[in-house]
């Protein structure tokens, strides 16, 4: 192989490693988003560590519930309770890329859930909520 064509080579691997994208749902340690129960932002206004024993597979991911009530409904209607943008930070994907989240970092927007990377991050995407959402 010439030089060219290494080089040429070398280049294809890295474009096509900085354009991969991440997994549709964000997930840590195989807990979509960080193993917090998407339902109870809805029916507790606060974020809830799930628990193993009330897990369920949907879309690639597992997720986590505080209690089976909380999974059952999960399980009738993922689409209503599963975060936006597959639980990737919110501001980030307006953005143009996917980046991780914390539980606290959330809102519920039109009963849209939304996360954030962080607290800091919230306050910049609350800032325009809208015009990011769109």
């Amino acid at each position: 192989m010439n030089k060219i064509g290494f080089l040429l080579c070398v280049a294809m691997i890295a474009f096509s490693i900085l354009h991969a994208q991440k997994a549709s749902i964000y997930s840590s340690n195989g807990k979509a988003i960080n193993g917090y129960d998407p339902v109870a932002y809805f029916t507790e206004s606060k974020p809830v560590k799930g628990n193993e024993k009330f897990s369920y597979q949907w879309n690639g991911a597992t997720w986590y519930f505080s209690s089976k009530q909380n999974m059952d409904s999960f399980k009738k209607n993922p689409e209503k309770f599963a975060p936006q943008y597959g639980g990737y930070c919110a501001y980030g994907l307006s953005r143009g890329y996917k980046a991780s989240t914390e539980p606290d970092a959330w809102t519920i927007e039109n009963n849209k859930l939304y996360l954030n990377y962080n607290k800091e991050v919230r306050e910049l995407w609350n800032k325009d909520r809208k015009k990011f959402i769109g």
